[in-house]
């Protein structure tokens, strides 16, 4: 058994392909299916280490926030590169490090010190991390660790 993501694309599915598989380290295009006139159907996908599948299956089934792809990373600097180079060419910033790339899809970047901080023993700590979470769009890792020290 196995477990895949499979996402709807109208018809991008093999750009947004290559931009998942560059952005995000260790990630390639492991195949591409194509129809009849040549252009991709089904685009198989590795994101570092998680399989994606990839469909352009038309406009009937459009990216929702209900599902978004999350990218844990170790340093401000990652999260500022993926943050940039997905919200680039049209993507949109959101709340609480989520955001849209430029073919509708959700993702939410964030740095894995954060359950860290959101699970500590003191109340007070984890209210004022959530709190400050809660006023960013991309995640600012020095302040969630300053809003948990001053707490």
């Amino acid at each position: 058994m196995s477990v895949n993501t499979f996402l709807w694309f109208d018809n991008a599915a093999e750009e947004a392909a290559a931009l998942y598989a560059a952005v995000i380290p260790n990630s390639r295009v492991v195949e591409v299916s194509r129809n009849s006139d040549g252009s991709a159907f089904i685009v198989s996908l590795d994101l570092d280490g998680h399989a994606v599948t990839l469909m352009n299956g038309g406009p009937d089934h459009p990216h929702t926030d209900a599902a978004s792809l999350q990218v844990v990373v170790d340093t401000q600097d990652e999260v500022d590169r993926l943050w940039d180079a997905l919200t680039s060419d049209g993507g949109e910033p959101g709340p609480c490090g989520w955001l849209k790339d430029s073919y509708g899809l959700s993702w939410q970047v964030v740095p894995s010190a954060l359950p860290k901080l959101m699970s500590g023993d003191d109340p007070a700590k984890t209210i004022a991390v959530g709190t400050a979470l809660r006023s960013m769009s991309k995640l600012d890792l020095a302040a969630l660790q300053d809003a948990y020290d001053n707490a």
